[in-house]
């Protein structure tokens, strides 16, 4: 997410104007619109600054998707909805059959 729509969220779900996080942050208000406008990006202390005048804080994570081999999703992209349907029913025997005899221990 960039930085001036983190900040607009973050302003909007505590209710606030730009001058409530600037005031309790202390960064001038035309610091705020320049970066919701996306004119300026902040630094990272400054945004987080804002975001926890606003009761948020900054949170790093990979992005969505990195590290995931998608190489099974595009093999079960290949087959046909009847063949993923089976695929599916066979599955759900499998797993079945684990729990029974998971059960049966």
């Amino acid at each position: 997410m960039e930085a001036s729509q983190a900040l607009r969220h973050a302003r909007q779900a505590a209710g606030f104007s730009q001058r409530a996080p600037a005031a309790r942050a202390g960064v001038a208000q035309l610091a705020i619109a320049r970066i919701a406008s996306g004119r300026v990006v902040p630094r990272v202390d400054t945004l987080d600054r804002l975001l926890r005048a606003c009761g948020r804080a900054l949170e790093v994570g990979p992005h969505r998707g990195e590290g995931i081999d998608r190489t099974a999703i595009r093999e079960l992209l290949k087959l046909t909805p009847k063949q993923r349907l089976e695929l599916a029913a066979q599955e759900a025997n499998n797993l079945s059959n684990l729990v029974e005899r998971a059960q049966a221990r």
